[in-house]
């Protein structure tokens, strides 16, 4: 009779051992990692690429525009005359501002902004109109609501300072002409340089 060799089946641990310890590598390399990595992006203060929308809340934006607005709203606040230069200047300047803010936080405000533009434009054409104090009331109310939509989304604790903005803005009555209302005018351009200051 011949023999039968009886082979023994090799153990099959060993590669499960292998396999194991292969898989524990990958986790390790793909959740460590990329948290060590994020944890350094954190931890220096000038990069903000890892962080949720909501950790942007109040961050400020230091834009050099706004703070040109705040400049010349700070430098310029007696000169206001017949030709309107200072309140179209000012105004301008505003929207600007504004616009500046907006795109840094994401926001597409555009067609308001333009708006805005154009109505800032008219109190220039022809100084003794006698609309002038109705263009800039138009203007100051579109630039309100996009600063609060701004203030809504992205500084909540700034709510006090936007509604003295718009105080400030219905303040300035349609049909009386901008020179005898030059205070409350001013009062605007600063109550809005307050509130993108301190956004900025």
């Amino acid at each position: 009779m011949a023999e039968i060799k009886i082979e023994q089946k090799k153990p099959i641990w060993p590669w499960l051992l292998v396999g194991l310890v292969i898989v524990g590598l990958l986790v390790y390399f793909l959740v460590f990692r990329d948290n060590s990595e994020n944890t350094e992006a954190v931890a220096e203060p000038d990069s903000i690429t890892n962080t949720s929308e909501s950790d942007l809340l109040g961050i400020k934006e230091n834009n050099n525009t706004v703070a040109a607005y705040v400049s010349f709203v700070e430098n310029n606040k007696e000169k206001m005359s017949l030709d309107h230069e200072y309140t179209n200047e000012a105004l301008v300047k505003l929207i600007d501002a504004t616009d500046a803010m907006a795109n840094q936080v994401g926001y597409d405000v555009q067609a308001d902004l333009q708006k805005a533009r154009d109505f800032a434009k008219m109190i220039t054409k022809d100084s003794f109109e006698t609309t002038h104090a109705d263009n800039v009331r138009k203007a100051d109310d579109m630039v309100t609501n996009v600063l609060q939509n701004i203030q809504e989304a992205k500084y909540p604790e700034l709510t006090n300072e936007v509604t003295a903005l718009k105080s400030a803005s219905e303040s300035i009555k349609p049909g009386v002409l901008t020179l005898d209302q030059k205070d409350a005018v001013k009062n605007y351009f600063a109550k809005a340089a307050d509130l993108l200051q301190k956004m900025n």
